[in-house]
């Protein structure tokens, strides 16, 4: 029952994504100055924002940007991190040592400070921010895939399929990857969360999607000149990227303690 109402919050967030039109019938962009900084009310549900814009229809618009932009991070951090911490794991000892220095020394660094300093170098934009938090997040799966290759390159399987010969290829892509990926889902599922919280904080600083784009970061941004008369435009977006990162980090735990067969 715990993990019902997270799941189906995720559920109705990947419906926003997929189609927002079912939710909401209304333009986000569609701009009313007559309506502007309306309270909740019948008309619009949480409000309009200063330009007299349907804030709910920007929010449910918001998770296409958000989690976008999130996802696709993710999965380029996972398949880096994976390709990093195989090839640290398989290799000679002085290039494992060297992938593995490299890795702690950027886990060391903050996720988002770590993500300002690529775009300090790639400069604004949503595909420089989602490489931007790639890049920060990399180190995270690295690691974990290089322990657990040092673990099942040592597993009787593995030895077994030395002795019959077979190529390392073929048991690396047949032996060694299937069984290193079992943490990655658990993992992916929380790091979701803190992509979606750094690319709102990197929208929030103006380098991600511009507006008028219905983005939860960039509605914060534009907000908070506001919040004195307008609290609700800045209340809702707070309150979509607060309940997408709970509602994954809960999942993510469930899928922990499941994988670690702490629950039936």
């Amino acid at each position: 029952m715990r993990i019902f109402v997270p799941a189906t919050f995720l559920v109705l967030l990947a419906l926003a994504v997929a189609a927002p039109g079912l939710i909401t019938g209304v333009d986000p962009l569609a701009a009313d100055p007559l309506r502007a900084l309306a309270p909740p009310g019948a008309d619009h549900w949480f409000g309009s924002d200063h330009l007299g814009r349907d804030v709910l229809s920007r929010v449910v618009y918001g998770a296409r940007h958000s989690l976008t932009i999130g996802v696709t991070a993710t999965v380029l951090a996972v398949t880096a991190g994976v390709l990093l911490g195989l090839a640290a794991g398989l290799s000679p000892t002085w290039l494992d040592e060297t992938l593995a220095r490299s890795f702690d020394v950027l886990s060391t660094l903050p996720e988002l400070l770590l993500a300002l300093l690529v775009i300090a170098i790639t400069g604004p934009g949503t595909v420089n921010v989602i490489v931007a938090i790639a890049v920060a997040q990399i180190p995270n799966y690295a690691r974990v895939i290089r322990a657990q290759t040092f673990v099942v390159r040592r597993a009787a399987y593995v030895e077994q399929a030395v002795t019959f010969g077979r190529s390392r290829l073929a048991i690396t892509a047949g032996h060694v990857l299937p069984n290193v990926l079992g943490p990655i889902p658990v993992l992916a599922t929380i790091g979701l969360g803190t992509a979606v919280i750094a690319a709102s904080g990197l929208s929030f600083l103006g380098m991600g999607p511009q507006p008028p784009a219905a983005e939860w970061g960039a509605m914060l941004s534009e907000a908070r000149n506001y919040l004195r008369v307008a609290w609700w435009e800045a209340l809702f977006p707070g309150i979509a990227i607060t309940l997408t990162v709970v509602c994954l980090t809960v999942v993510g735990r469930r899928l922990q303690r499941r994988f670690e067969g702490r629950t039936p």
